[in-house]
């Protein structure tokens, strides 16, 4: 990457804060910090629940999210003012477990075979 290059991803950069919901688990609100919950309609926000503060981070396109792209939630903040991540569905929360103890795996086996060369 160039310096120019740096220079633009720092320019479009995003201070997002995400809150949780107390009536859903997996329910959370990502807003851009400036705007706040002003976007949010008020009929999403009674069904959602008085909004937990969970997490204020500096989002750009390039940046990696657990459950969703860093593009949609930006492009929903540009065109909405905010972004609603639903909790996962039951196949999702399965195939997230499965590569987590799939990782959990790999972690065991790697720190087996570095034991192993010490001796």
């Amino acid at each position: 990457m160039t310096e120019a290059d740096d220079a633009a991803a720092r320019d479009d950069v995003t201070l997002c804060e995400v809150f949780r919901s107390p009536r859903r688990e997996g329910l959370y609100l990502y807003v851009k910090r400036s705007e706040g919950l002003r976007c949010v309609p008020g009929d999403l926000l009674d069904r959602f629940g008085k909004p937990e503060s969970a997490l204020v981070f500096r989002l750009h396109r390039g940046r990696s999210l657990a459950r969703v792209s860093a593009a949609d939630v930006l492009d929903a903040l540009e065109a909405r003012g905010y972004f609603l991540q639903l909790p996962p569905t039951p196949e999702q929360s399965a195939a997230g477990a499965a590569q987590a103890g799939d990782a959990a795996v790999d972690r065991a086996a790697n720190a087996d075979a570095e034991r192993s060369e010490r001796r």
